[in-house]
C-alpha cells in the first residue's frame, strides 16, 4: 500500500496523508463501507490520463459525507464538490486526472484553481 502527502503549494502546514489508488479494485472499493475518516486522511484515485467519465464518483454504501477535489494532470483543482452520502454519482465539469476524497471538513480548505504538491509519505 502506497501513501502520499498532499499540500497546496501556498500553505505547505495544511498536508494530508492519502492513501495511492491506482489499480482497479482499490479505485473502485474507495472508501465504501468504511466507518469513518481521520480529518488529516483521505485517498486519492490515480487515471491514466485527464477524463471526465473516468473521474466520476459514486458515494453508494457511503457513512458519511466527504469532500471531493478533482486535479488536473498539472495537480490544480479543476472542480470540487461536497458529495453526500448515497448520492448516485458526481462527475467534475472539466477532465481531471485525480480524484482526492477528504473529510467533509476540508472543504473550504481548498479552492478551484489552487496548485497541489505530492509528496511520498
Amino acid at each position: 500500500m502506497k501513501w502520499v502527502n498532499l499540500k497546496k503549494k501556498s500553505s505547505p502546514s495544511n498536508a494530508v496523508t492519502l492513501k495511492y489508488c491506482d489499480t482497479f479494485f482499490s479505485k473502485l472499493l474507495g472508501l465504501m463501507f468504511s466507518k469513518a475518516l481521520a480529518e488529516d486522511r483521505g485517498l486519492i484515485l490515480v487515471e491514466k490520463r485527464e477524463s471526465r467519465l473516468n473521474t466520476c464518483i459514486h458515494m453508494l454504501f457511503m457513512n458519511y459525507d466527504i469532500t471531493v477535489l478533482w486535479l488536473d494532470s498539472q495537480k490544480v483543482v479543476v472542480d470540487k464538490v461536497l458529495a453526500k452520502k448515497w448520492h448516485l454519482f458526481y462527475c467534475p465539469q472539466k477532465p481531471a486526472k485525480y480524484v482526492v476524497e477528504l473529510h467533509s471538513s476540508k472543504f473550504s480548505d481548498y479552492e478551484v484553481g489552487d496548485q497541489l504538491e505530492m509528496l511520498s509519505a
